[in-house]
């Protein structure tokens, strides 16, 4: 997945966790984000990437974003690979 497809899919994903009373609240302990700090930092490929860290830490998560999105289970994963931080490390 290209970069620019990855932010647009994160960026998707930090709309949706917005809209999800559930997670919202979670998502703002784990980053110790403030509702301005979401403004200023959707543009910012690390935050981006960490919104896909939230999305993938729960399969629940993962599937329920990725049906609302219309998108692959397979997508957010694709997605994070491709941003700062989520490349997948080689073990040999």
């Amino acid at each position: 997945m290209k970069r620019d497809m990855a932010e647009t899919l994160a960026l998707q994903a930090l709309g949706w966790i917005a809209g999800q009373d559930d997670l919202f609240g979670q998502f703002m302990n784990a980053t110790g984000a403030s509702r301005d700090d979401l403004r200023e930092q959707a543009g910012n490929a690390h935050f981006l990437g960490a919104v896909l860290d939230f999305i993938l830490m729960e399969d629940d998560r993962v599937l329920r974003f990725a049906e609302a999105a219309g998108v692959a289970p397979t997508s957010p994963g694709q997605a994070r690979q491709a941003l700062p931080g989520g490349e997948t490390p080689h073990w040999t």
